[in-house]
């Protein structure tokens, strides 16, 4: 396996290197769930490596490169299994009147094209004042509107995108005594709490319909932003600064709704970790691969808390991930 560095677990396996590669590796049909962001092509560089698909010259480059991505995630990936994508749409300039490149819809064609079916998307909204601040886009200023508001832009959405590789699911994502964790930042009413864990007629189940009702919507209007792994020692003085890390919400209720406990859970483009902290925390096992070096250091200590912080009750019995 052609990688720079190695951290392997009896509860996960992160790597220094490209992910092509490393999926290369990997045993078809072997990944239960793949949870990951892209680089968002054309909005940031994330390091000078020639590897790096954020290098990409144009959108098109990008796609190719990328296909080879998608190609292998289908491969390993169990029939009838998801992968979750994160990206957004990506705006062509700060300086108002913005085009925008529809990053999601791409995304949806090459994997249509490559074997997946498309399952939906969830939206995951900002609040436009705190994108304004981040990003200092003059398209998203007051100013702007009191000056000519056909050249206001909008805070874009985050999107994830389900997709699910065809073919009849073999062990199906089973939740017995229904959802037991609400991830999110809204107070679960105090009239279904004696309902959580209860088992026989799941019709019944308040507590758990309850979080389904918010993860159902198409619209996450309840991730808290700021729910993220430290990442600010990540950061290069060489390299792009950019670090934006999923928040841990989103890949929470991905690998809850779409893994049974001690399945694997892959991302491609681990970044500091969150997916991996995620699948590692919900007693899954967690694969993760990463080019950056400054990333991945900053992964291995994410990954030593994630272990201290597996919750109860979703621990498993899980085994060494060379065995895979």
């Amino acid at each position: 396996m052609a990688v720079k560095n190695q951290l392997l677990t009896d509860r996960y396996a992160i790597y220094n290197g490209d992910c092509i590669e490393v999926m290369k590796e990997l045993p078809d049909k072997s990944v239960h769930l793949t949870v990951y962001s892209p680089p968002f092509a054309g909005l940031y560089q994330y390091s000078s490596d020639d590897r790096d698909m954020s290098n990409c010259i144009n959108y098109d480059e990008f796609f190719d490169h990328y296909g080879f991505c998608i190609d292998e995630i289908k491969r390993i990936t169990m029939p009838g299994r998801i992968s979750a994508v994160h990206c957004m749409d990506i705006p062509l300039s700060n300086a108002g009147c913005d085009s925008m490149f529809d990053l999601p819809g791409r995304i949806i064609r090459e994997h249509e094209a490559r074997g997946f079916a498309y399952g939906g998307r969830r939206v995951i909204w900002k609040e436009p004042l705190m994108v304004r601040n981040r990003t200092m886009m003059k398209s998203l200023h007051h100013k702007t509107l009191c000056e000519d508001s056909t050249r206001n832009s909008i805070a874009n959405a985050d999107y994830l995108l389900m997709f699910r590789r065809k073919g009849e699911n073999p062990v199906p994502v089973t939740h017995d005594v229904g959802l037991l964790h609400y991830s999110g930042e809204r107070s679960i009413p105090a009239d279904v709490m004696s309902y959580r864990g209860m088992s026989g007629d799941q019709k019944k189940n308040q507590f758990s319909q309850w979080i389904w009702r918010q993860y159902a919507s198409s619209v996450w209007d309840d991730i808290r932003i700021d729910n993220v792994l430290p990442f600010r020692s990540a950061k290069d003085g060489e390299d792009e600064k950019h670090v934006h890390p999923l928040q841990l919400d989103v890949i929470d209720r991905a690998v809850v709704m779409w893994s049974n406990l001690g399945e694997i859970v892959l991302t491609p483009f681990m970044g500091v970790g969150s997916e991996v902290y995620g699948a590692v925390r919900a007693g899954r096992r967690g694969i993760g691969i990463e080019l950056k070096p400054s990333y991945y250091r900053q992964a291995i200590k994410n990954m030593e808390i994630a272990v201290e912080a597996t919750r109860e009750p979703d621990q498993a019995t899980l085994i060494n991930l060379e065995e895979v």
